[in-house]
This record gives structure tokens, sequence and C-alpha cells, in this order.
């Protein structure tokens, strides 16, 4: 009998053995979701679309998971060849089932010495034990955002525990946790804090291709690529000596790789169940890990250079992770995810301001290398926690993805991703200009101009984002920057003025009558005709290509084109 024939028997034999009972929510090709266990998610990766979370961050949490299993099942893979011939196999998860096997005590979550992410027999000194919501963290700050659970989260089955144990220890929150019984940092009951759990400091991005199978083998970094560094006592959680209340004794040395990483014990607890489920949880802080210059370990997120940490450290250079910004889609902070150099620094031997995520380096090399094919399609995810009140609460999470063609990412020949990065930076430089229109007018009417400039520049990149993906995900090898750049331009300049259109339109009989504005260099008469003529003038600034007649080697109106990515 499969494990999804028979959900419960786990909890009747008491244990839950996640390498064979299904916990892990899947989305197949075809739209169908179902949970399975990891022996099936690896054998049906190719099947399966992705994993999907109760809530993104989860599905963050749960492919590093997959890929630590990965990595230490398969040692490796060491060499770029060696990751070419896994891309090529026709099994390339088949060791996968075998090292499951020999490691099955340690994927009980319910075992009595070594459940799985957890510490056995961790209590407090008054056995105090803690509703669910201290983990499931989709109930952000107490608001029922994401679920119909609210205000408490009683109890829930195992296979959902087990989730949220996996992103506990990877976003859980800050803030003072109950100190436990045998961990010297306790102090009067009260475990001071620690900081977040280590994805949640993280810009998370993961590049997904159309297939788990892909997705997996794309996130999977070989040991040459230096990329990120590693050892040879590189080993996933599991591999490792139980842990216990306190910290681990070793962490000076650690963490010795992305098997240990990924795994990383950042939090100390223990789920309180019964036959029937998860009806509590002891939680307090595990293993520290400082964030600052991690950029050679942790590959999935972008990292920028804090001079307030360098002064406050005295070290000559400081890296810290680059966090999304909830209020930027995706595309607005693509120079981050991919822009190969810093013009700012070009020339003058200083150290880079930012690097991007050393991921989206991994796959320029297997583009260079031709290890991929130029026109590959892929999808960079992006995810994001933002914590509030002294990072003890989730405020918001955050999930944002852009489809483009790997050669975007070629550092030999960064002209094609180039262009995409100007392509931002002459929209964001139209939509200041849509701001500027709507500040104006509300000038001439004599009303407040702020409000008025926030709401036009919102609905300005909404009216593009659409666009700009479109157009994003329809660059190929070959193509001319030069008329993809002119596309893109006479796109915007069609969307945004018949936004601005609607926006002078819009506008009462005061903004036409108009009113003098003193200004620094004198005053002038503004009403609602000349805020217009100057967003015009402003625009054509802004897009010089927009006027220039399409060319020859101008593709179709990127409007009318839809990359063939996956939904």
């Amino acid at each position: 009998m499969t494990s999804d024939q028979n959900p419960d028997a786990a909890s009747q034999s008491g244990a839950f053995d996640l390498t064979a009972r299904p916990w892990l929510p899947v989305q197949f090709l075809d739209g169908r979701e179902a949970e399975l266990s990891l022996r099936e998610v690896f054998a049906r990766a190719e099947e399966i679309r992705r994993v999907a979370g109760d809530v993104p961050t989860q599905e963050f949490a749960l492919t590093r998971l997959l890929l630590a299993i990965l990595h230490d099942a398969l040692d490796g893979p060491d060499e770029l060849e060696d990751w070419a011939e896994l891309w090529e196999a026709a099994a390339p998860f088949a060791p996968v089932a075998g090292y499951l096997d020999a490691h099955r005590d340690r994927f009980d979550l319910l075992h009595p010495v070594t459940p799985f992410f957890q510490v056995a027999d961790l209590r407090t000194e008054t056995d105090e034990v803690s509703r669910l919501a201290r983990i499931v963290a989709d109930v952000p700050n107490n608001e029922p955002l994401f679920t119909m659970r609210f205000p408490t989260v009683a109890r829930i089955g195992f296979a959902e525990a087990a989730r949220w144990v996996v992103h506990a220890q990877a976003y859980d929150t800050s803030g003072i946790k109950t100190g436990v019984v045998g961990d010297p940092r306790a102090k009067g009951g009260r475990a001071y804090p620690q900081g977040v759990a280590w994805a949640g400091a993280l810009g998370g991005v993961l590049a997904e291709g159309g297939t788990l199978r892909e997705t997996l083998l794309l996130n999977l970094i070989a040991a040459d690529s230096e990329v990120v560094r590693g050892g040879s006592d590189d080993r996933p959680s599991w591999r490792r000596p139980p842990t216990g209340p306190a910290a681990a004794k070793d962490l000076a040395a650690r963490p010795t790789g992305v098997r240990d990483l990924y795994t990383w014990q950042s939090r100390r607890l223990r789920l309180h169940h019964d036959p029937n489920g998860v009806h509590g949880v002891v939680l307090t802080y595990g293993d520290p890990l400082a964030v600052q210059n991690m950029q050679d370990i942790e590959p999935m997120t972008g990292w920028r250079r804090s001079q307030a940490q360098e002064k406050k450290l005295g070290r000559p250079l400081v890296y810290m992770p680059r966090e999304h910004d909830p209020a930027r889609a995706a595309w607005r902070g693509l120079e981050a995810l991919i822009a190969p150099r810093d013009h700012g620094v070009q020339g003058r031997g200083e150290p880079e301001r930012a690097l991007r995520p050393g991921l989206v380096h991994w796959l320029a090399q297997l583009v260079t290398n031709r290890f991929l094919p130029r026109d590959t399609l892929i999808r960079l995810r992006t995810y994001g926690a933002v914590y509030g009140t002294q990072q003890s609460v989730i405020d918001e999470i955050t999930a944002d993805a852009v489809a483009l063609a790997v050669v975007l990412l070629n550092a030999d020949d960064p002209r094609l991703g180039q262009t995409a990065v100007d392509a931002v930076s002459v929209a964001e430089a139209a939509v200041t200009s849509l701001g500027h229109l709507a500040a104006d007018l509300a000038t001439a009417a004599g009303a407040e101009p702020e409000p008025r400039q926030d709401a036009a520049r919102t609905r300005g990149f909404a009216a593009l984002d659409a666009p700009y993906r479109r157009w994003l995900g329809s660059i190929r090898d070959g193509d001319d920057p030069q008329a993809l750049q002119a596309a893109w331009q006479r796109t915007a300049r069609t969307r945004l003025t018949a936004l601005a259109g609607e926006i002078v339109a819009a506008v009462g009989p005061a903004a036409w009558q108009g009113r003098v504005i003193e200004h620094p260099g004198g005053s002038s008469w503004l009403d609602a005709s000349s805020a217009d003529l100057r967003f015009r003038v402003r625009l054509r600034k802004d897009l010089p290509l927009a006027a220039e007649p399409a060319s020859a080697a101008a593709v179709e109106a990127p409007d009318t084109l839809t990359p063939e990515v996956p939904a």
C-alpha cells in the first residue's frame, strides 16, 4: 500500500517517516496537487511542476531541504562535467532512494531520540508548551491574512507539522523566547534575541525550470564552480550528532558548505503530539549564524556592501544579504539579480557596491560553458519575509518571479542582460515623469502633490508590469539590443501616454484654470495644459528611442508576445 492510500498509518505506529509518508505538497504538470513522501518526490520529479508550500517561504525552505538531500546522496557534483552528466541522465536522482533508506531513522518526525529537525525531551523549567502559532507562519502578526483558522491553531496533522518545522528552522522570528533546561544562554527562564532564522535574513532566489527535476538540477551547484566554498566535512544536520538544548560547540568552523547551511539548525524545537496530531511546541534559539560576508557560502541571495557594518565591526569590507523590497516587483530589481558589473566602481579599483547571487553566477557558467542552450528559459523566483516589532513577528511574506532566457546571464557577452537592466532604468525614469505630471496637476489645482504623485507612480509601474515581463521573456540569443530597447521604449511610451491622458482627463476645473507658482527661479503659470506639455517633453527625454522609426531588426510589438515558459 502506498503512502497516499493510508496517510494515517504513521500516527498509528507511533512514527512519521518522512521518507515514506506523504507530507510534501507538490503541483504536477497537469495542475493536480498532492502530498508526496521524500522518496516519491525524487522518483516523480519529472512529473512535478514545483513544490507548493502553505506559504511561499515554505516552498523556498523545502526546496533547499531537497537540495541538501540531493547534494549528499550524490556526494557532489564535484565538477561542471559531473553536473552535465546529471542533466543528460535518464535517472539523475536514482541514488537518493538508497540514501534515504540509510538515514531513515533521522527522517522520523516523531522519533524518541532523534526526531527530525528537533531536540528530543526539549523542555522548559515549568514544562510549558506553547501554541502552534509559534511556528505556523500563515497567521502573520496574528492577522488572518492567509488562513481560515484564526485566531488559534489548536491542532495540525503530522504532514503539515513537518512542513512548519522545516520553515521554522529557516524563517522563525526573533524576540524573547522561552528558556529551556540545559541551555546556558537562558536567563531567568528566558532566551534573549538572537535574530531571525537564517533564511529570514535573505532575499531568497531560486532558479526554476519546467519541472522539479530541472529546478533541482539548476540549483545544484558544482564544487569546482567557485561559486560557494565547501569542504570534505560538509554534511547536512541528519549526518551530524543530534543537537542538545545548547548551541553546537563547533560553530567556529561552520557552516562547512551548502549541505550544512541548507539544513542549519537555527532553532531548538520539539513538537508535542498525540496519535491524532500535533497540538503544541517548545521553541527556543539554536545555532547562531552571523550574516556578514557569507557570500562565498550562501548562493541564493544578492549582497550589498554595508559601510555602516564596516564601521561597526572595524572591517575594511562587509557585505550583507540584499533583502527584497515588498513594494517593488521582481523585474524592477533585475539589476541586483543579473547585472554582471557595477557601473559605479568600474575602472576605479573599488570594491563592488553589490554582488549578484552566486546562483546566478553558476547559471552564467552553465551558459558560458555551453552546458545549457542559450535559449533555455528559466524563472528566477524570489522569496522573502518582512519582520516587524523588533523582528518578533512576520508582517509580510513576499514572492515574485521573472522569466528569462539564460543567455541574459552570460558574463562573457553581457549585452542582452544589460539591455534588460537598462530597460528597467528607462521605465523608472518614465514613471517618475508620470508622477511629476500628477504632482503638477495637483499643484495647479491647489492640492497636496505628494499623494497624487505616489498614486500615479503606482499606476505607472502596474501598467508596465505585464508588458515588461512579456518583453523580457521574449528575448532570445542573437537579438539586436538596440532594436529590443527601441521596442520596449515604444511600448512604455504607449502605456504611459495613455495613462497620462486618463490622469489629465480626471482633473477638475481648478487645474484647468491654473495658478501662479513661485519657485527659486521666479514664478510661472501652471495649469493642466502646461503640466501635460511638460510631461510629454520629459517623456521624450526618458524614452529617446521610442520616437525613432522601427528598424527592420525590431521584433513585433512586445505586447503581443507571450514567452513559452511554465506558468
